[in-house]
């Protein structure tokens, strides 16, 4: 198996996943026009820690997953909990807060890194997804499960995670000063994003029931 286009598909699968604007990809470029380009970068790449995490984790039980859907059914719960956590914050609190909370001194690149970290980490998505993903390209043997495949397309998934970030980031630094991307307005965008998923995996909930 030619571990550079295990990579490539990796990278590719990633990319795709996280095209859909959403709560990763709206915060590093909120974080890059409010704080700066190497803030966001760095947000970014905390992210991927944790997809490199997640990817693993979903290629080692992507057939126990397969075999058990309760598993996924648990974690669409899990999800649908923390979305409309993150939705009554960003609409309902954020927007309350004084201004000179709103625009706080510049947190440290570490503070930025450790942030990516934290929402990816409870970003349960990419983990069925990469696990349904896994399975698909292992049946019509695009991938195997032995380690040098996983690791080849971990690393592709990270890297696909970071140009679909870093596109966002530049996308909207070239946009800057438009009436939407004030901290309102972006605030109001994350929310109503989160809101949506939090809506949808609440249907797929009810569906399965």
């Amino acid at each position: 198996m030619n571990i550079t286009f295990i990579f490539f598909i990796g990278l590719i699968v990633a990319f795709i996943g996280i095209i859909p604007p959403g709560l990763l990809n709206m915060t590093a470029a909120k974080i890059s026009l409010k704080e700066g380009h190497v803030r966001g970068v760095m947000f970014s790449i905390g992210v991927c820690v944790i997809v490199l995490a997640q990817t693993y984790l979903a290629a080692i039980f992507a057939r126990y997953l397969s075999m058990h859907p309760e598993v996924i059914d648990i974690l669409q719960r899990m999800a649908f909990v923390i979305f409309v956590l993150i939705t009554i914050y960003f609409l309902l609190i954020a927007k309350t807060q004084p201004k000179q909370q709103i625009q706080p001194k510049i947190k440290s690149k570490h503070s930025r890194f450790f942030q990516g970290m934290f929402l990816s980490a409870i970003n349960v998505f990419p983990i069925p997804y990469q696990a349904y993903m896994t399975i698909t390209l292992a049946s019509i043997g695009w991938l195997d499960f032995s380690q040098i495949s996983i690791i080849s397309y971990i690393s592709g998934a990270a890297m696909g995670t970071f140009v679909m970030l870093y596109v966002y980031i530049f996308f909207f630094e070239k946009i800057r000063g438009k009436s939407f991307t004030t901290q309102k307005n972006m605030n109001h965008i994350i929310g109503g994003i989160t809101g949506v998923i939090a809506i949808i995996t609440l249907i797929n909930i009810i569906r399965e029931l």
